[in-house]
């Protein structure tokens, strides 16, 4: 007896599906009334992520608004080193704050909490598998090692990823072992998430894109790679996407390099090296987010053209990054009816 027909893992199986399933990063959000609401009752925003009751509802508002193909876990990817005891908050205006990794502190990082303080979200996931549409895909997800690690070490987002490309070239058998463990956490968090219902999961590299070539080859394909191979060995049919923002010419060898189903496109990777990408596996991407704001004709033309280039293959509709506060929710209307060819 077979399964539900989810067209997104159809798509990371690496069938053409037209039109092609559509999800957007961080379609649950701020740019949607319902989520601020939420968001209000919620306390901080480490509260509604470790909240079950309020994650699920703001999971779901997206779905029961545009009926998108996928649901994605609501979370962040520093629940990670929140659950390391790493002092994280989210400061209003400011962004995510932590306390600053040391060599020292590196050497006694444990993992034994890890799981335990994640159950929350767990909990998300499972219930999550239970309210959506059967056909819906349910996507967990977490931060990959190197774009987790940045956010570690200089304590705070910065432009560049100074400290942490700084710190590995000062301390490359501190961060090589950072990274290593960051890994063997984060596949056991991924794997907890498949067991509780989650079809798929993402890998997001952030902060892919200040990377050199040797740095990408050590800090962001090999520590997804080990990610990858742990998971896959637990659980062998799990299907991963893999999103490493800003890559560039990086990604020709990033899908072989991690064993990722499906890879990520930003909006600036151009189309025509998409569909020499998209010759070895599905890809999913890549409009760029300020085109979901503008709305109108500027919306219009870049959907199209990645549906003329990469429709006839096995893609994910999706943003080349994550949706924007600015967005007007009407435009993400029109985004979905597009893509679907809805409109006329």
């Amino acid at each position: 007896m077979t399964g539900p027909f989810r067209k997104i893992i159809s798509v990371l199986e690496g069938k053409t599906i037209a039109p092609p399933p559509i999800w957007l990063m961080r379609q649950a959000g701020r740019y949607l009334p319902e989520y601020r609401e939420t968001r209000a009752k919620a306390g901080s925003f480490l509260d509604l992520c470790y909240s079950p009751d309020q994650a699920v509802e703001v999971t779901l508002q997206p779905i029961r608004r545009y009926g998108f193909d996928a649901a994605i876990l609501f979370s962040d990817i520093l629940v990670i080193p929140d659950a390391l005891q790493r002092n994280v908050r989210f400061v209003q205006g400011e962004g995510p704050q932590m306390d600053p990794i040391t060599v020292s502190d590196i050497e006694r990082l444990k993992g034994d909490r890890v799981a335990g303080h994640l159950l929350p979200v767990i909990e998300t996931v499972r219930r999550l598998r239970q309210e959506l549409p059967e056909e819906t895909t349910l996507l967990g997800f977490c931060g990959a090692p190197w774009t987790v690690a940045t956010y570690m070490i200089a304590g705070h987002g910065t432009s560049d990823q100074a400290p942490a490309r700084l710190f590995a070239y000062r301390n490359p058998a501190a961060f090589e072992k950072l990274l290593d463990f960051l890994a063997d956490i984060s596949a056991e968090y991924l794997i907890a998430q498949i067991d509780a219902g989650a079809d798929a999961v993402q890998i997001f590299d952030s902060w892919a894109g200040v990377l050199g070539e040797a740095e990408f080859n050590a800090y962001a394909v090999k520590p997804v790679a080990r990610m990858i191979r742990t998971v896959r060995t637990a659980r062998p049919g799990a299907k991963i996407i893999a999103f490493a923002k800003g890559a560039g010419m990086n990604l020709r060898t990033y899908r072989q390099g991690t064993g990722a189903d499906a890879i990520g496109l930003d909006w600036s990777v151009p189309l025509s090296f998409a569909v020499e990408l998209q010759k070895e596996g599905p890809v999913q991407g890549n409009l760029d987010p300020m085109r979901v704001v503008a709305g109108g004709r500027a919306l219009e033309e870049g959907i199209d053209a990645i549906l003329q280039a990469l429709g006839n293959g096995p893609l994910i509709f999706n943003l080349g990054h994550g949706i924007t506060p600015e967005a007007d929710p009407s435009h993400v209307t029109d985004l979905v009816r597009r893509v679907r060819g809805e409109t006329g």
